[in-house]
C-alpha cells in the first residue's frame, strides 16, 4: 500500500515538471478558450461482485483527459485511462473453480487483477464556487487478466502469474458519477472522487460478476498558464 502511495505521488510529482515537455511537443493545440487538456492519477478502490473475495486491491489509475465548454456552466469530460487496474484479493476456493484456476499445493494468497483501457464520457456541471458533480457513462477494453498467488516462507517468497484473460468479456460497460473541486481559484489542479458500477460480466458466465470501484483523482491541467486569460468562465 505504501509502495502504492509513493507512485501516486511520484506520478503528481514528475507531472508538474513534465508540462513544459509536453507543451514542447504540443504547444498549445491541445488547449483553447473552450478545451482543457492535461493529465489524470490517482488510487482506484476496486470490488468485484460475483466472487466470495470481499478484499479490496489498491491499484493506481494514470491517463489524460479532456474538458471541453458546452454551455454556460456544462462541461463534457472524456480521454482516455490508459493504466487501468481493478481486483480483488484472498480468492477462495471456489472462486478458483469460476477462473479456472489449479489450486497450488502452498497456503497462500491469491489475487485477481484486471488491466484495462477506460474511456468516460461524463457531462459535467460547474458552481461558481469552483465545485462540480458529473456523471455520464464510462466503457473499458480488457487487455490482460491474471491470478497472482504469493505465498511467504522464511526464506523465500513465491509469485506463479496465472493468465486468465480467456475466462473474462474483453468489454466493460457501466456508470459513473463523481464530484470534486478545482484548486486555485478554477484554474489549478483538481481533486476528486468518480464512483462506477459496471453493467457487464467481467467473468464469462457469471452472472453479476461486475466491476464497482472508486476512484480518488487528482487532475494536472497541461499547458494552462498560457490560457488562462482566455479561459471560459462558466455564466452566472
Amino acid at each position: 500500500m505504501k509502495i502504492r502511495l509513493l507512485i501516486v505521488l511520484l506520478f503528481i510529482w514528475v507531472s508538474a515538471d513534465s508540462q513544459i515537455l509536453i507543451s514542447l511537443f504540443f504547444g498549445d493545440k491541445l488547449n483553447s478558450p473552450g478545451v482543457e487538456f492535461g493529465l489524470e492519477g490517482g488510487l482506484n478502490l476496486s470490488h468485484m461482485a460475483g466472487l466470495e473475495a470481499q478484499y479490496n486491491i489498491p491499484n493506481i489509475g494514470l491517463g489524460f483527459y479532456f474538458d471541453i465548454h458546452l454551455k454556460n456552466n456544462y462541461y463534457l469530460n472524456t480521454g482516455l485511462m490508459g493504466i487501468t487496474k481493478y481486483g480483488v484479493s484472498k480468492l477462495t476456493d471456489n472462486d478458483l473453480n469460476k477462473l479456472n484456476i489449479q489450486k497450488e499445493p502452498g497456503n497462500g494468497n491469491y489475487n485477481l487483477v484486471t488491466n484495462y483501457f477506460m474511456i468516460p464520457i461524463l457531462l459535467r456541471y460547474k458552481f461558481q464556487n469552483h465545485f462540480y458533480v458529473e456523471g455520464g457513462t464510462q466503457a473499458g477494453l480488457l487487455y490482460k487478466g491474471t491470478v497472482n498467488y504469493v505465498e511467504k516462507t522464511d526464506d523465500q517468497q513465491i509469485n506463479i502469474k496465472n493468465k486468465v484473460t480467456s475466462e473474462m468479456n474483453r468489454i466493460d460497460v457501466g456508470a459513473m458519477a463523481g464530484m470534486g473541486f478545482i484548486l486555485r481559484k478554477g484554474t489549478g489542479m483538481t481533486l476528486g472522487i468518480k464512483y462506477y458500477y459496471g453493467f457487464t460480466n467481467v467473468i464469462k458466465g457469471l452472472s453479476w460478476s461486475n466491476n464497482r470501484t472508486l476512484f480518488i483523482k487528482m487532475n494536472i491541467p497541461i499547458g494552462r498558464q498560457k490560457n488562462k486569460s482566455k479561459k471560459v468562465q462558466p455564466d452566472s
